[in-house]
């Protein structure tokens, strides 16, 4: 028999420990993205869905549940609710009639990027508990060991995606009078002129 790299205590140990920091800190995640969201009559999967879908500029159904950690159901039937609210648009590809696609609408845009731009970080539990680590060093925590066994869990296509939302805001935002604005794109840029 093959000794195991680690006892059952360990084992036991971590496993404990993982569940009780995830559930206490969704807890508040729920709570604050809740109240964020709360102006624009959407659940925190609707708003996920949108979020995901103006950050793959359009994806599967399984793409959704996939990066969205929910069941294609879940993603599915979400999506049809925002398609009857007109802030998503549903469609099959040419070359993939098996896959439903959905992309954002105008004013499906239009609402996540007004909901981005009312974030307030005033209101957001876990941003302030996470405060005394900034201050201290500095900046946020970057969750280095948390994202390598989220990348071992769901892989690299996962975390590409994860990264692309991240390089997006990074990239297309900036900070303005206290709000994240979007960045105008080339063709709104001229006609502006």
């Amino acid at each position: 028999m093959t000794e195991s790299p680690y006892s059952i205590k360990e084992a036991l140990l971590f496993s404990q420990k993982i569940t009780q920091i995830s559930k206490a800190i969704w807890k508040m995640i729920e709570k604050d993205w809740q109240q964020w969201i709360k102006p624009y009559d959407l659940n925190i999967n609707e708003h996920h869905i949108l979020w995901i879908a103006y950050h793959l500029k359009g994806a599967s159904i399984s793409d959704v549940a996939k990066f969205g950690v929910m069941h294609v159901s879940t993603a599915f039937n979400f999506s049809k609710k925002l398609e009857e609210r007109e802030l998503l648009e549903f469609s099959k590809k040419e070359n993939d009639k098996r896959n439903t696609y959905i992309q954002l609408t105008k004013k499906g845009e239009a609402l996540l990027l007004d909901s981005m731009e009312s974030f307030n970080p005033s209101n957001s539990v876990v941003l302030n508990g996470a405060l005394p680590i900034k201050n201290l060093y500095g900046k946020f925590p970057e969750f280095i060991e948390l994202m390598a066994i989220i990348r071992n869990i769901y892989g690299e296509d996962f975390m590409e995606i994860f990264e692309t939302s991240f390089h997006n805001i990074e990239t297309e935002f900036i900070e303005e009078n206290g709000n994240v604005k979007k960045l105008p794109t080339e063709s709104e840029s001229l006609s502006n002129f």
